[in-house]
């Protein structure tokens, strides 16, 4: 019986130290959804890359590929800001995320009426067609 709770430990051990030395890969389409002010909305961001550089877009169903400025990870945190256009105003968004597997969870931020306001944003990343 301790020869299969000392393995289990372990073989969990190894498992824990195996994912924190995993690096987070931006890379992808991820479909995100959020929610400004009581209203649920929904993103698709997508992030490529050309060598060292990370670029890419993010689209909403009323606006196609906003291209993302100043994209860059640094141990796992996705930083970039877009700008988002409803009606015949333009919002610079900044956003944070914190990305884990095909996972990503973090903030959006927007000024607007001179305050500056923050929102909870989470996606998953698509996954690829074999």
């Amino acid at each position: 019986m301790k020869t299969i709770l000392s393995a289990a430990l372990v073989l969990g051990l190894c498992t824990l130290a195996g994912a924190q030395g995993e690096k987070a890969d931006p890379v992808g389409t991820w479909k995100c959804e959020y929610a400004f002010g009581d209203q649920k909305r929904m993103s698709t961001l997508t992030i490529t890359k050309d060598g060292d550089k990370l670029a890419g877009t993010m689209s909403w169903p009323d606006q196609k590929e906003a291209k993302l400025k100043d994209v860059k990870l640094k141990e796992g945190d996705l930083t970039f800001s877009a700008v988002r256009e409803v009606m015949d105003n333009k919002f610079n968004v900044e956003y944070k995320l914190t990305i884990t597997g095909d996972k990503l969870k973090g903030k959006g931020a927007v000024e607007t009426g001179g305050e500056k306001r923050e929102f909870d944003i989470e996606g998953k990343r698509e996954k690829k067609d074999k």
